[in-house]
Parts: structure tokens; C-alpha cells; sequence
């Protein structure tokens, strides 16, 4: 029995129903809430309801709160270039240099930080780069320093846990790329006369771009809003936004300048993934 257009379409949102109200219940509700709360302000220990642009005025006037956006952005862009420069050669050798019956184990090796502990990551790297660390000692054994360099609790801690992290992620998604482009492709530019560089350049990489474009964005989204990692390697030099956030809500119990906080990062992250949607878009035409 054939179901009619009404029955396909209420049989269509009760498949989709539970999704929606997920969605609205754990994101749109609480984002609501956050939006509302950021237009409030804190009078004393006393929350007053209303729509006030204060906490936003206070972002731009106070050097703190503009510079944590200022290193949150820096930490970020750093991390997502560099994961892109490291994790494109991985993904390639795995691809076309690695043989098809080791590709398998190639990539649970390149997945293997994924099944450690996110914390324990990061406090390995902070024993790793502490000044009686694995690299100090390495390098004042080889006679390449006079005495341990501080690299615990600096930004350089702070990037290169965040890079051992995304680099996998960026391997995956490039590698998934670079698997389905037909062999062809090389082929009929070296027919054409391409060395190797310029068939990188005009044909694999071009071709490779979505997969880098998506990658660089999940890293940006990733990395912009995390707490554990500048938390643990950052060691409170530099704060970013996650952090001041976490200030302000447990030393301060200031939730509207928090909520104002948490509205500003979401915007960032929406004009970077309006930003990659848009390139992606422009690419398929």
C-alpha cells in the first residue's frame, strides 16, 4: 500500500523529529539563553534582566578582554597553518607512497593520539618540554644549549600540543582526498609536458583543496575553543577567551560578561565557516 504525499511527508519529519528537538533543546534553547544573558547586567551579586549593550562596550575598553581575543586568534591561525604545512606530506606519503595492503595500519598509526586521554596528552607534552624534560636534556646532551631553555608554559607549549592533536585530524581529511583522485589526472599532465611541481601545483592541489579548506575549519573551530590544552601548556601567561570565560564565571561569577564573551567567539567561528562555505562553494563552479 502506496503511502500518500501526506503520509510520506508526516512519516519524513518523524524520522527527522528527534533530531530537530535535540537541536533545539541543547543548542537554540541555550544559545537563546546565552544571547539574553550577555544583554544583562550584574549589579552587585544581583542579575538585572535587560538590553544593555555594557558587557560589549566593556570587551572593546578593557586591554584583557580584547587581548585574549587577539591570542586566542594568533594561537589558532598558528596551529591551523602549521597542522596543514605537516599533515599534507603525512597524507600524501600515505597515499601514494605507502603500498595499499600497509595503508590500513599506516592510518591507525596516525590515529593513535585519538584513543589517549585529551588531559593526559597534554600534561605528557608538559612533562615532555618542562626544563628537566625529554628535549632539554636531549639538547644539552648533544652540546646544542648551555642550559634548558623554558618551554613549558609558553605559547610554543601551548602550539605544539595543539598540533600533535590536528595534524592527525587534517591527515584524515586530506588523505581522504588524495585517495580518490584517479591516477589519470598525473598522467595526462605529464603527457602534457608538467614536471612533478607544476602537476602539484595546477592539478593534485587544486583538486586537494576541499579537503584542506574542511580540515583547516574543524582545526580552527577546535582550537579556538578549548580550555585544557592553553590551560596545562599555557600555564596562565597568555590567557585566551576560553579562559577568561572560565574567570569570569569562577572567580567572578560575572555570567553576562561571560555570555558577551561566548557570543563574540561564536561570531568568530561563524565568519570562518561562512568564510570556508563560501570558497567551497566558489570552488564547485
Amino acid at each position: 500500500m502506496q503511502l500518500t504525499t501526506t503520509g510520506q511527508r508526516a512519516q519524513g519529519w518523524g524520522f527527522v523529529a528527534p533530531a530537530l528537538l535535540w537541536t533545539f533543546a541543547f543548542f537554540i534553547v541555550p544559545f537563546i539563553v546565552m544571547g539574553a544573558m550577555s544583554l544583562a547586567t550584574l549589579d552587585g551579586r544581583t542579575l538585572i534582566w535587560g538590553l544593555s549593550f555594557q558587557n560589549y562596550a566593556e570587551l572593546a575598553e578593557k586591554r584583557f578582554l580584547w587581548r585574549a581575543i587577539v591570542v586566542s586568534l594568533e594561537i589558532t591561525l598558528t596551529v591551523t597553518v602549521v597542522s596543514v604545512v605537516l599533515a599534507y606530506p603525512l597524507a600524501w606519503i600515505i597515499a601514494f607512497n605507502v603500498p595499499k595492503r600497509w595503508q590500513r595500519l599506516a592510518l591507525l598509526l596516525a590515529i593513535l593520539p585519538f584513543w589517549t586521554s585529551y588531559v593526559v596528552r597534554s600534561y605528557a607534552w608538559l612533562l615532555v618540554l618542562a626544563r628537566d624534560g625529554v628535549v632539554n636534556q636531549t639538547m644539552l646532551n648533544l652540546g646544542l644549549i648551555a642550559e634548558p631553555l623554558t618551554l613549558a608554559n609558553t605559547r610554543f607549549a601551548t602550539v605544539t600540543g595543539f598540533v600533535h592533536f590536528f595534524v592527525m585530524l587534517l591527515t584524515l581529511t586530506i588523505y581522504a582526498n588524495l585517495v580518490q583522485l584517479s591516477p589519470n589526472y598525473r598522467r595526462a599532465a605529464q603527457d602534457l609536458g608538467a614536471s612533478a611541481f607544476q602537476t602539484f601545483r595546477h592539478v593534485i592541489l587544486p583538486l586537494t583543496l576541499p579537503g584542506i579548506v574542511t580540515g583547516a575549519f574543524l582545526t580552527f573551530v577546535l582550537c579556538i575553543g578549548d580550555y585544557v590544552t592553553p590551560q596545562i601548556l599555557g600555564g596562565n601567561t597568555e590567557l585566551t577567551v576560553p579562559q577568561v570565560i572560565m574567570v569570569q564565571l569562577g572567580r567572578r561569577a560575572d555570567f553576562p560578561l561571560a555570555a558577551a564573551l561566548a557570543i563574540v567567539l561564536m561570531g568568530i567561528v561563524t565568519v570562518a565557516y561562512l568564510a570556508a562555505a563560501r570558497w567551497l562553494r566558489l570552488d564547485r563552479i
